[in-house]
């Protein structure tokens, strides 16, 4: 397989529709992604080359939160190597969600970032809903909308009734404590049901970055969509309870706890 280049890197995002000046939030499998020039620090530079240095690139930076959070040393969890190496670089903004972390880089980094509530880790006042109200754009390259987080948000904004509580470790006044975090948590394989939504609408732009298949598209039409949907039917992304899924189950349960 051919090492892709910067500048053809930067030419997909381009093409694809990357907003320069905007606001862009990336999920990522470097994975998919590769073999291109750089390595994850070269995907890295070419979205930020697309973005120019007007743009913000954010990234979601979570962590297990089994042990006290630091922005600064805390590595990431489940997050993938460019979202490990994205937050670590000179000038990249780091929210303190014990839990719920993100990356930011450029203008608005520090706006994106600034602290939240612990629960909901991505309602509308987290680094998602900020992203959402700065009109900024969705890539989900390598990866489905299955690790879409703005999706959270939209249950949040439908008060979806199903709602679990994980524990976190925070740490308040120098003293160590677990406290609980409410989440809209399930095992979120039916948040790619949002690709029917948006294709029919002409709401998500779909093609290939490196090696990966890439989609992209707006916060706000994507969360607008998945409001109307989760206001007719609430429990959408749950799946049914005959499938045998734990999380799932779990999130049914709590309906009217």
């Amino acid at each position: 397989m051919h090492e892709v280049s910067h500048a053809r890197m930067v030419e997909q995002l381009q093409s694809l529709g990357v907003r320069e000046g905007g606001v862009l939030l990336v999920h990522t499998s470097f994975k998919a992604v590769r073999p291109v020039e750089g390595g994850p620090l070269g995907l890295i530079g070419a979205l930020r080359a697309a973005l120019g240095p007007r743009g913000t690139l954010v990234m979601p930076t979570m962590t297990g939160g089994d042990t006290v959070f630091d922005p600064a040393t805390t590595p990431t969890e489940g997050m993938g190597i460019t979202a490990e190496l994205f937050w670590r670089q000179p000038g990249v903004t780091r929210s303190t969600h014990p839990g719920g972390s993100f990356a930011a880089e450029g203008p608005h980094a520090a706006d994106i970032c600034r602290p939240q509530p612990l629960s909901p880790p991505h309602g509308p006042d987290s680094p998602v809903g900020r992203v959402h109200d700065l009109g900024g754009q969705i890539l989900l390259l390598g990866v489905s909308h299955g690790e879409n987080t703005t999706l959270h948000m939209a249950e949040a904004l439908a008060r979806v009734p199903y709602s679990v509580s994980h524990p976190c470790i925070v740490e308040v006044d120098g003293v160590a404590s677990t406290v609980m975090i409410a989440e809209t948590d399930h095992c979120c394989s039916r948040f790619p049901l949002a690709d029917d939504w948006l294709r029919a609408r002409n709401l998500q732009r779909e093609g290939t970055v490196g090696h990966a298949h890439a989609r992209l598209c707006d916060a706000r039409p994507l969360v607008d969509v998945a409001v109307k949907q989760l206001t007719a039917e609430p429990l959408t992304f749950l799946c049914p309870q005959d499938t045998g899924c734990e999380q799932c189950d779990q999130a049914r349960l709590s309906i009217g706890a």
